[in-house]
């Protein structure tokens, strides 16, 4: 089924920073599989964000970073096809001017996916997910760089689909990823807990032209954790999940453009957030549009405004108290292409 604004609608849907949704940064999606025929796709996002507190001197402490991803999708026979999705799920970087605290999670992942077609309405896609992580820790004294470490997980969902509505509700589940890293500088090990999740994708036309679509992605970094061998001992490690939500109109405005707009939220959880996320909750707002040509291709891109939820963060341990990071926010742009042959 072949939507009205495809990637237009959604390319900035899970575009964040790092401390929201714990180290969430992609938001896992499979969106590849749900295109028409042989399918391939390129994306690329920028986010700045500015996360600073005005007790430690009101320097931002969260870098700039980018996002890469890629899709394949090939359509095997009526009823089986197979996709390759390359994303980079999470990830930090951290760094306080002033203070011994600094850290860097990158990542990578391949996930090969199969869908089949149970009939005119109903699908089901299932495959494995290939997860390398590393990173770079200081706290303190302590100073550490990490080799990459691999782990393997799970996929599995289902779809429900009436093209003559451009209906689609698909839920998808990752199963958790934990990962061993050596350290280079330090022999020292650092064991990472990465979360289960479940994502719900919707979208149905409401009117001629007209799109309303959004998700719901559940991530339970509750038992998510990142743990040095050494007396540092367990240094990130959130009280509770994520809940992420977002819902947005798409229009058609002719035959080659169509726009939309979103808005996302996640809800605030309370208590005292980790020096590595210090925020709390977060609302946002995304303009988007796709441009599609004759020969297949469509550029799409957009722009997302995301406030910040403020938060008291746990500083204790280098003398810093509980300091509030308030009035925070970020920017994210986003460009995907995408060729159907």
């Amino acid at each position: 089924m072949k939507t009205y604004m495809t990637a237009g609608a959604a390319l900035l849907m899970t575009t964040t920073i790092a401390a929201a949704g714990g180290l969430d940064r992609s938001g896992q999606s499979i969106g590849a599989i749900f295109e028409d025929g042989d399918y391939a796709e390129l994306s690329f996002g920028s986010v700045s964000p500015n996360v600073s507190s005005a007790a430690l001197g009101g320097a931002n402490m969260a870098p700039s970073y980018t996002q890469f991803g890629l899709g394949y999708r090939k359509q095997i026979n009526d009823s089986i096809a197979f996709a390759l999705i390359f994303d980079q799920p999470f990830g930090a970087d951290v760094a306080y001017v002033g203070l011994p605290i600094a850290g860097i999670v990158d990542s990578a992942s391949v996930t090969a996916l199969g869908q089949y077609q149970v009939n005119e309405n109903v699908s089901v896609h299932a495959g494995l997910r290939y997860l390398e992580t590393s990173g770079e820790l200081t706290l303190g004294a302590f100073s550490n760089t990490y080799e990459p470490g691999t782990g393997t997980g799970y996929v599995f969902g289902a779809a429900y689909e009436r093209p003559d509505i451009a209906l689609r509700v698909a839920l998808t589940y990752s199963s958790a990823i934990d990962i061993e890293h050596d350290g280079i500088d330090l022999p020292t090990t650092l064991s990472a807990a990465f979360p289960q999740s479940v994502n719900l994708d919707f979208q149905t036309g409401v009117a001629a032209d007209t799109l309303v679509f959004g998700s719901i992605r559940w991530a339970e970094w509750s038992q998510a954790s990142l743990t040095d061998s050494s007396p540092v001992g367990q240094f990130y490690a959130p009280d509770n999940d994520a809940f992420t939500y977002n819902i947005g109109v798409g229009r058609r405005f002719s035959e080659t453009f169509s726009g939309s707009v979103s808005i996302g939220y996640e809800q605030a959880q309370g208590g005292l957030a980790s020096a590595f996320a210090p925020s709390d909750g977060n609302i946002s707002l995304q303009l988007g549009g796709a441009y599609t040509m004759d020969n297949g291709v469509e550029i799409s891109g957009g722009v997302r405004y995301i406030r910040v939820g403020d938060a008291t963060a746990d500083f204790t341990a280098f003398n810093a108290g509980t300091p509030t990071f308030a009035d925070n926010s970020a920017i994210g742009i986003g460009l995907k292409v995408g060729y159907t042959y």
